[in-house]
């Protein structure tokens, strides 16, 4: 049993990993360029912008976004501040002011400096298939009813909140941009604009061809004619939205056209296929993979006397690979689900901590930074982890990044005019940590 608990004046510190995080941003310009940016003219304030950034960075990568968490930094200023790399820690008002005055004007300084994070760390991006590079775009509600936020509104989940755009790229689904919209906004309107960002950053990154993957809410012909100009040229997988067109007409196209007719049991067919279908409101013709089931007999035994159909169909760009090979693609895109949620939950993101939509969006934008820190350093972990996890998979989740690496208890020492971190020897990820810190030196 425990006998007691003493407080000593020795300097411990339970979240050593924001080490890593200031090592990985020190690779960028952020905190440079961030500072040339002027949010008032003749502005010369006490606390830079830079170190409001970088705070804020901090707490995100704790999977912390309330404003008020930065006063847990106060306990030890000079070691946020080594870690952060910054010379002061503002208050939660003066986090919150700042925030708020920034609004959109470092936008294009955050996204260019998030590839450099990914480059000049080395991020690896694993194709989907032969060469091509994932690029995956969604829209997911964040829950933020019984709110008076400004943007709050009705989802199509059924409940109020916003409505953001991600982009992942690669296997790892490292954060490409996001952008902050009301929860009402259909998920095309802007998406071209926002398309046309993400492939041209995402060619920064990456000389490999990429694969933009998109849902049903986006199938529009503009996505498409952005997909064949020169500047943005990619190949695309698009789930396509039936609209008028009905689902017998949709089996007789796959009863004519159908490369295989695939049945599972008795009462059940599935029949997939391609055919040249012309772009509505263009003169040309993209292809477009089927799969049609069509079910006359329940799994339960049941005889129906109206056949149940179901339909879908997908615009793609590429023609050299099989109907099977098109639909195992998209049903991958399945996974930026799990991105997502690591950002609003493990990230602690889903409720946004500001009344003001344009701060929110400014918090967005510094979670992109936030995300794909932990993200590097959880790829780092695969090769480092000593057998502590399994080591079997493409990625580390977020959660268990924070536990275990950014979440990590040391004792700060400060001898001869340096600081160190004294890590223990009762901690399993002791190894992988130094390992990490190690390559980022």
């Amino acid at each position: 049993m425990i006998d007691g608990v003493r407080v000593t004046n020795e300097r411990l510190i339970s979240t050593s990993g924001l080490s890593l995080v200031g090592a990985l941003l020190r690779k960028t310009n952020l905190k440079k360029r961030i500072d040339e940016v002027k949010l008032k003219p003749n502005e010369d304030p006490d606390i830079k912008t830079s170190e409001i950034v970088s705070a804020y960075i901090g707490l995100l990568s704790q999977g912390k976004s309330h404003f008020d968490n930065v006063k847990e930094m106060a306990a030890d200023p000079d070691f946020y501040c080594k870690a952060l790399e910054i010379e002061n820690i503002p208050s939660s008002e003066t986090l919150r002011q700042r925030l708020d005055i920034i609004e959109d004007k470092l936008d294009v300084v955050i996204t260019e400096e998030n590839i450099n994070l990914l480059k000049n760390n080395n991020a690896i991006l694993t194709p989907c298939i032969d060469e091509y590079i994932a690029l995956d775009v969604d829209v997911t509600p964040c829950d933020n009813s019984k709110t008076k936020k400004e943007g709050v509104s009705r989802t199509y989940e059924g409940f109020d909140g916003y409505a953001p755009i991600l982009a992942y790229i690669g296997a790892e689904g490292y954060l490409i941009n996001a952008e902050l919209r009301p929860g009402s906004q259909h998920c095309q309107k802007n998406t071209v604009q926002f398309l046309e960002k993400i492939i041209l950053l995402s060619k920064k990154l990456t000389n490999n061809p990429l694969l933009v993957r998109m849902d049903s809410g986006n199938d529009s012909k503009d996505n498409i004619v952005l997909f064949s100009k020169k500047e943005t040229a990619c190949d695309y997988i698009i789930k396509r939205n039936i609209r008028s067109e009905g689902h017998e007409m949709w089996l007789d196209v796959a009863k004519d056209y159908h490369k295989k007719n695939f049945q599972p049991r008795d009462g059940k067919s599935i029949y997939t296929g391609s055919v040249q279908w012309l772009v509505p409101g263009e003169n040309f013709k993209k292809r477009v993979v089927f799969e049609v089931i069509e079910r006359t007999i329940k799994a339960d035994g049941q005889c129906l006397l109206i056949p149940d159909i179901e339909v879908n169909t997908w615009w793609t760009s590429l023609d050299d690979y099989s109907e099977e090979v098109i639909i195992e693609l998209y049903h991958a895109h399945g996974t930026s689900e799990q991105f997502h949620s690591e950002i609003k939950h493990d990230m602690d993101l889903e409720r946004f901590p500001s009344g003001r939509f344009k701060t929110n969006s400014v918090v967005l934008k510094l979670a992109i930074i936030a995300y794909n820190a932990l993200r590097l350093i959880g790829q780092m972990s695969l090769n480092c982890s000593n057998g502590i996890l399994r080591n079997n998979v493409s990625r580390r989740r977020i959660k268990t990044v924070i536990q275990n690496l950014i979440l990590i208890a040391s004792r700060v020492v400060s001898h001869a005019r340096k600081t160190y971190l004294n890590l223990g020897c009762s901690n399993a990820w002791i190894p992988t940590f130094k390992m990490i810190y190690e390559l980022l030196e």
